[in-house]
C-alpha cells in the first residue's frame, strides 16, 4: 500500500489486494515513485527513546529532514542550546552531560533554508529508556505479539479493551546483529481481523522514511522484522508507526508507536581528541600542580561499560629526576605532578604516553588507544645574572660622549630572551656627576658601559666605577641566591689635543662709529685647555668680517679697523656689528676655535635729515590742502628727531610763495602763502635741522606739482603738468630716441660719401699740362705719406697761374683738386712776392697760415704752393745741373740737423 503520510487511506481494488496477499513475506515499501516530493520534517512531533545517562557529544536521533531539491543548503537549530546541537546532517547531539529525568523531555528543532530563509519546525520529545532486565538473547528473540488494541491479561478476568492509544513498551534490539536476516522482531495484529480482512503497514524513519527498508512488515500476517543490521553509532532508536486498514483503504485501528532502541555492543576504539598534546608546568613546582587534560571519546554509549573509559600514564621520557615525576586522573584525563625536582636547566621537556582503554579500563575486554603528551617545563628566575670578572677595564678619549668605553659580561642559566635572563645594569658608585650610563645589549645581555658627558682630562684621569646587575623580574620565592651581583669597572681618560677657546666669546665692544682706519680697537685673545702637552703660541686669524673693517694681528690678537666704522652700514643690525676669528695650535692634529667679536656702535650725528617724500602735488588756488612732509635721518636718538623746518632767504620767492609749519618732532606741512600760484612743477628748498649736538642740516628739494583742481581739491590738469616738466623716465626716452635719429642720419651721410666717391674714381681724368708726374697711384693705405692724403695739388702753382675754376670744362677736374663748393666769405690772402731763398719762403707761407683765420689746425692738412710745370720757384733738378756752381757754400745745411749733414757732405764736401 503506498500512501503519503497523513493522507486519508483510499480503497484499493480487488486485483491489488491480491497481489498485497501473494508478496506477504515482501517488505512493503513506498511505490510512489511519481508523487510529488514535499520538503521538510516527516512528522510535527518526533519521539525517541534514549539512555537516562546522557554523555556530552553523545548523538541522540537523526531528525529525518527531507528536501526535494537536493542543492538546498538547511541549517538546523535547537531550542535549547545549551543542551542540544542540531548537525548538518540532522543528527541531534548533546551538548552536555546530564540525566534525563523520568518525565519526558521535550524540544524544538528548527530548519531554515539559507537561500530562501523559509524556516519548518518539529517537536522532539525525549523518552528514557527502561533500565535493561539482562534476558537471553532466546528470550530477546521469542517472538511478542502485538494486538490493536493492546491487550491485558490479569489472572482469568475477561478481556478489558484499553485505551487504542496505549504506548506500548520500548524493543530493544542488538546492533552488530549477524542474522539471519530479515530478522523477526514483533507481530501486530488487529482484534477485528477475524471479521475482517485487514492489512498492516509500518510507517517513519527506517521504514517507508529515510533510511528506508531497514524495517519490514508482512501486510497480512503483521510480522514486523529488521532486514540488515544495525548501528548504534548512527542511528541509537527508531520511532515507527503501526498502521491497520480494511480492503477498503479504511483506518481499522487508531496507529500504534513502535519503539525500536539498538543495544550497544563494545564496538568502539577509544580516539583521542588530538594525538600529540602540549603542556606546561613551572619548574620547582610543589607536588599536585596541575599540569594539563587529555581527553579521549567513544563513540559506544558513555552510560554503559562500552563507553566508560580510564586513562593511564605508560611512559615518561627522560626518567630524571624520577621515573614518575606525573600522575593522570584515570577518568578526567586530568595530568598532575606527584614529585619534585623540576628543574628547566637540567630538563626542558617530558614526554608522556597516555592510554585510554573502554570497558572501565578492563585490560582483558577493553579496547584501548594511546596518545602523546608533550610538557614542557618553564622557567622561573631561579638563578640570578654572575658577572663574569671582579673588574672590567675601559679607555675613553676625553671630550667624547656617547662612546661604549667597557663591556660588562655576565652569565644566567635561565631560559635567555625571558625576563628570568634578562640583566638590567645599575652604577651603585664612582661616578656623582652623572657622566655615564649602563646599556644592555639585548642580544648578548653585556652590559655597554658609555659615556653620556664629556670627560676632561685635565680634571679628571681615571674612574672607578661601582656596577650590580640583576635580572629584569625578581627571583622566585625559596631561592638562596643572592639576588644581583657586584663588580668594579676602571676607565682611563686618554689626554687629547683640544681646541682652543676665546674668553669671552662673544666679546662685545662699545665703540662710536667714524672710528678712523688704522686705529686700534681691541684685543681678543683665547686660550689652550692643553696643560700637559707641549703647545707652541695660539695663532690668530680672521673668519669673517662681512663690510671687510677689521684685521687682528696674528700673534698677540690685537684688533684695528681698515676702514671708517659706520653704524648705518647695512652690515650692522640693531647698532651691533659682528666678525668672527680664529685661534690654532700646532697640536697633533691641530685644532682650532673660533670666537665672535661683537661691537656695540655708538651714534654720532654723522647725516643730515633729508625730505620725504622728494615729490608732492598741491592746487594752484589757496586752500586746505597743505602738502605734508616727513624728515628721514639714518641717525638715532639723540641725533634725530625732533627736526626744525625752515625756508631759505634766497631766493625770496620761496618765502613769498610758500610757508612751512612743523606739526610735531618728525613732520611738517607746507602750503601756499599767496592765494594763486600758476599751474607747474616748482622745487621748493626745505631746510631740516636735527637735534644732534651739534646740529646737523641740509637743504632737500621737494619738487611740487602745482595743478588746477576741482571742488573737491583733485588735480584736473595733470596731463599738462606732466608735459611741461618731464619725468626722467620720459628724459631718456627722448634722449634715447635722438641718438638712433643721428646714428641713422650719420650712417646715411657715410653712405652717401662712400657712394660719391666710388662714383668719381670712376669718372677720374687727368690733364697732361697739369699732370708733372709720370702715374698717380691710388692704395688702400692708412698712414704717413704724401700718397696717403688727398692733396690739393693746385696750390703749389703760381697764384698768377691758377686758372679760375669757371674757365676748366666740366668732367676734367682733377681728384687733387680743390672740391666744387661756396668758399668761406673771408679775406684773400695776398700772394706774397717770390723768394730767393727757399727758407723764407716757407717762414711767410708759416706766418700767413698762423694769421688766417680760414686755415686749418696744426694737426690737419696742410696745402702749400704746388711746384712743377710753370712754376715761378723752378724745378728742384736744378740742384743736380753743372750749372749750380760749385763754389756756392752749403755749410749752413749742417745747421739744420742730422738729416741735411748728408746732403751738405755731397754738394759743399769739395773733391770728395
Amino acid at each position: 500500500m503506498c500512501r503519503v503520510p497523513g493522507a486519508p487511506p483510499r480503497i484499493l481494488p480487488p486485483l491489488a489486494l491480491m497481489l498485497l496477499a501473494a508478496l506477504q513475506q515482501a517488505p512493503i515499501k513506498a511505490a510512489c515513485e511519481d508523487m510529488s516530493c514535499k520538503t521538510g520534517f516527516p512528522e510535527d512531533v518526533h519521539s525517541a527513546v534514549v539512555s537516562r545517562s546522557v554523555h556530552g557529544g553523545q548523538p541522540l536521533l537523526n531528525v529525518g529532514f527531507r528536501s526535494c531539491d537536493g542543492n538546498k543548503k538547511i541549517h538546523f537549530g535547537s531550542s535549547e542550546p545549551e543542551d542540544f546541537r542540531v548537525g548538518e546532517d540532522g543528527v541531534v547531539y548533546a551538548e552536555r552531560s546530564f540525566q534525563l529525568s523520568a518525565e519526558p523531555t521535550e524540544f524544538v528543532v528548527s530548519a531554515q533554508d539559507k537561500e530562501t530563509q523559509q524556516e519548518w519546525q518539529m517537536r522532539v520529545k525525549l523518552t528514557p529508556e527502561p533500565a535493561f532486565t539482562g534476558a537471553s538473547e532466546k528470550d530477546q528473540r521469542k517472538i511478542e505479539e502485538i494486538i490493536f488494541p493492546w491487550q491485558q491479561y490479569k489472572h482469568s478476568s475477561p478481556l478489558k479493551r484499553q485505551k487504542r492509544d496505549w504506548v506500548i513498551p520500548p524493543i530493544n534490539l542488538p546492533e552488530n546483529s549477524k542474522g539471519p536476516f530479515p530478522q523477526e522482531l514483533v507481530r501486530i495484529r488487529s482484534d477485528r481481523d477475524k471479521s475482517l480482512s485487514l492489512r498492516y503497514s509500518v510507517t517513519g524513519p527506517g521504514a517507508d522514511q529515510p533510511p528506508t527498508g531497514i524495517f519490514i512488515i508482512n501486510p497480512i500476517s503483521g510480522q514486523l522484522s529488521v532486514t540488515k543490521p544495525l548501528d548504534r553509532e548512527q542511528i541509537a532508536s527508531f520511532h515507527l508507526r503501526a498502521h491497520a486498514v480494511d480492503v477498503n483503504g479504511n483506518q481499522v485501528e487508531n496507529p500504534i508507536d513502535i519503539v525500536i532502541n539498538v543495544i550497544d555492543m563494545n564496538d568502539n576504539r577509544p580516539e583521542f581528541l588530538h594525538q600529540v598534546w602540549n603542556g606546561t608546568v613551572p619548574e620547582g613546582s610543589k607536588p599536585g600542580t596541575y599540569v594539563m587534560t587529555v581527553t579521549a571519546i567513544d563513540a559506544d554509549d558513555p552510560n554503559a561499560q562500552n563507553g566508560m573509559l580510564r586513562y593511564r600514564i605508560l611512559s615518561q621520557a627522560p626518567s630524571s629526576p624520577s621515573p614518575n615525576m606525573f600522575t593522570i586522573n584515570n577518568e578526567t584525563g586530568d595530568i598532575i605532578t606527584v614529585a619534585a625536582g623540576l628543574d628547566r636547566e637540567k630538563v626542558q621537556q617530558y614526554t608522556l604516553i597516555i592510554q585510554a582503554t573502554d570497558m572501565e579500563g578492563n585490560p582483558t575486554y577493553g579496547l584501548s588507544n594511546t596518545a602523546t603528551a608533550v610538557i614542557a617545563v618553564t622557567d622561573v628566575n631561579d638563578n640570578p645574572p654572575e658577572f663574569t670578572a671582579m673588574t672590567f677595564y675601559g679607555e675613553v678619549p676625553e671630550n667624547r660622549m656617547d662612546v661604549i668605553v667597557a663591556n660588562l659580561t655576565v652569565t644566567d642559566k635561565d631560559q635567555p630572551h625571558t625576563p628570568a635572563w634578562n640583566a638590567l645594569y645599575r652604577m651603585t658608585g664612582g661616578d656623582p656627576t652623572g657622566r655615564f650610563t649602563i646599556l644592555t645589549d639585548p642580544n648578548s645581555n653585556d652590559g655597554l658601559v658609555t659615556v653620556v658627558k664629556p670627560i676632561d682630562f685635565e680634571t679628571n684621569r681615571m674612574f672607578v666605577l661601582t656596577v650590580a646587575a640583576e635580572n629584569q623580574v625578581p627571583l622566585a620565592k625559596g631561592i638562596q641566591h643572592p639576588p644581583q651581583s657586584t663588580a668594579t669597572v676602571s676607565i682611563t681618560v686618554i689626554d687629547v689635543n683640544e681646541s682652543p677657546y676665546f674668553v669671552p666669546n662673544p666679546k662685545v665692544v662699545r665703540q662710536e662709529e667714524g672710528l678712523m682706519a688704522g686705529s686700534m680697537l681691541t684685543t681678543f685673545t683665547a686660550q689652550d685647555p692643553d696643560r700637559y702637552m707641549q703647545q707652541t703660541s695660539l695663532r690668530y686669524s680672521k673668519l669673517s668680517d662681512p663690510a671687510n673693517w677689521l684685521k687682528i694681528d696674528p700673534i698677540n690678537g690685537q684688533i684695528t679697523t681698515t676702514a671708517v666704522l659706520d653704524r648705518e652700514s647695512i652690515y650692522v643690525q640693531n647698532n651691533m656689528y659682528n666678525a668672527t676669528f680664529l685661534a690654532s695650535d700646532n697640536g697633533i692634529p691641530p685644532m682650532s676655535g673660533t670666537g665672535t667679536l661683537q661691537i656695540y656702535l655708538l651714534d654720532i650725528n654723522d647725516n643730515a635729515p633729508q625730505v620725504h617724500p622728494k615729490e608732492a602735488t598741491t592746487c594752484e588756488t589757496l586752500q586746505p590742502n597743505a602738502i605734508n612732509i616727513t624728515a628721514v635721518d639714518p641717525d638715532i636718538d639723540p641725533n634725530a628727531g625732533p627736526f626744525a623746518f625752515e625756508l631759505p632767504d634766497t631766493p625770496a620767492s620761496i618765502k613769498r610763495n610758500w610757508t612751512i609749519v612743523r606739526i610735531s618732532g618728525d613732520h611738517a606741512q607746507l602750503s601756499l602763502r599767496i592765494r594763486f600760484l600758476e599751474a607747474g612743477i616748482y622745487d621748493v628748498p626745505i631746510v631740516i635741522t636735527d637735534s644732534g649736538n651739534p646740529h646737523a642740516s641740509s637743504t632737500s628739494l621737494l619738487k611740487v606739482k602745482v595743478c588746477q583742481c576741482d571742488i573737491n581739491g583733485d588735480c584736473t590738469d595733470v596731463d599738462r603738468i606732466v608735459g611741461a616738466g618731464l619725468g626722467t623716465g620720459a628724459i631718456i626716452a627722448i634722449l634715447l630716441c635722438i641718438i638712433i635719429l643721428l646714428i641713422l642720419v650719420l650712417m646715411f651721410v657715410v653712405w652717401m660719401k662712400r657712394r660719391d666717391k666710388e662714383r668719381q674714381a670712376k669718372q677720374l681724368l687727368i690733364d697732361p699740362e697739369d699732370d708733372v708726374r709720370d702715374n698717380i697711384l691710388k692704395y688702400d693705405e692708412e698712414g704717413g705719406g704724401e700718397e696717403d692724403q688727398d692733396y690739393d695739388l693746385s696750390q703749389l702753382q703760381q697764384p698768377d697761374t691758377v686758372e679760375p675754376d669757371a674757365i676748366k670744362p666740366v668732367g676734367i677736374r682733377r681728384l687733387d683738386e680743390r672740391p666744387i663748393h661756396a668758399e668761406p666769405q673771408y679775406p684773400v690772402r695776398s700772394a706774397a712776392p717770390h723768394p730767393g731763398d727757399i727758407g723764407d719762403f716757407i717762414n711767410e707761407g708759416l706766418k700767413a697760415a698762423d694769421n688766417d683765420p680760414t686755415a686749418p689746425p696744426y694737426d690737419s692738412l696742410l696745402v702749400f704752393d704746388y711746384e712743377g710745370s710753370g712754376s715761378t720757384a723752378g724745378s728742384l733738378s736744378s740742384l743736380n745741373s753743372s750749372s749750380s756752381g760749385g763754389e756756392q757754400d752749403y755749410d749752413y745745411l749742417n745747421d739744420w740737423g742730422p738729416r741735411f749733414k748728408k746732403l751738405a757732405d755731397m754738394y759743399g764736401g769739395g773733391d770728395d
